[in-house]
């Protein structure tokens, strides 16, 4: 295989985790930023599932 074949393939999966991640942190922000104090906790607790759900761990 092509070492530059290989270098674009890496860069391109690095690069879909990070815009992924950035995607979930500003959801997660945008949903606290509103909340009540007493919702904060259910919105984590949300949130950590669809990650558990991504990881295959649910």
């Amino acid at each position: 295989m092509d070492p530059l074949l290989v270098l674009f393939l890496s860069l391109g999966a690095v690069l879909t985790v990070l815009i992924v991640a950035a995607a979930g942190v500003l959801v997660v922000r945008f949903a606290l930023r509103d909340a009540k104090s007493q919702d904060r906790a259910g919105i984590l607790t949300a949130a950590a599932e669809v990650v558990r759900a991504f990881r295959g761990r649910r």
